[in-house]
């Protein structure tokens, strides 16, 4: 149980680490969460800084995801402390749970006053290890949403909502065996979800028509 417990705490501590905050701090001397939409995301650096230091953030903040499921949840070894009634084996399990712990730090970081981001680059970064062509799939549905809308927001939601879809429309469409489809589908539902309740301000702007677009061009927003 200490075991486990400890790699929560780790992943937590990982999905914690404020790096859109830390990035412009570093390269602006400001709280990022006090410009633009106000986000500690790497969408809002982008709008503010700029689209390197933003796809940095972006790429910073799935890593995280990433090492919570593929190096934190190594950890483990031998029996889990409890009775594992899915049809994951026990470490698919612990991956699972490392990697919520990641994106819960994400959301609500403790190195912040708990005040994080939306929590999709480090669910991707989670999924993409355990269901990667569903997360393939909605990255590029994120991709053509963005560029053609220029809504980050609305891409991340469409994006969230293509996950189960996805899996859904390949085990009873196309008839792909999937592993563990039965457990896999409800748990990747939950993150979606999350995902989308993250975003719930954002669904009010879109539906009010006053959400904030990316701009492509290369200059970049001033930041008083």
């Amino acid at each position: 149980m200490y075991l486990l417990a400890t790699i929560i705490l780790l992943s937590y501590l990982v999905g914690s680490i404020p790096t859109s905050i830390i990035v412009s701090k570093l390269t602006k001397g400001i709280d990022i969460r006090d410009y633009g939409s106000g986000n500690a995301g790497g969408t809002n650096v982008m709008r503010v800084l700029g689209w390197k230091q933003g796809l940095f953030v972006i790429i910073l903040d799935s890593l995280k995801g990433v090492l919570a499921v593929i190096v934190i949840a190594r950890l483990h070894y031998g029996a889990i402390p409890f009775t594992n009634v899915t049809p994951f084996d026990d470490f698919t399990l612990i991956q699972i749970i490392a990697g919520i712990a990641a994106v819960i730090g994400h959301v609500w970081t403790v190195f912040a006053g708990f005040r994080g981001g939306k929590g999709i680059a480090t669910a991707l970064g989670m999924l993409l290890m355990i269901s990667t062509i569903d997360m393939l799939v909605a990255v590029g549905i994120f991709i053509v949403v963005v560029f053609v809308s220029r809504y980050v927001s609305l891409g991340s939601i469409l994006g969230a909502i293509a996950v189960p879809l996805t899996l859904v429309i390949r085990e009873n469409v196309f008839n792909v065996n999937i592993p563990n489809y039965s457990t896999l589908l409800p748990f990747i539902i939950l993150v979606s979800l999350i995902v989308i309740f993250t975003h719930r301000k954002n669904v009010v702007r879109l539906i009010n028509g006053n959400e904030h677009k990316l701009n492509f061009s290369k200059k970049k927003r001033s930041t008083p």
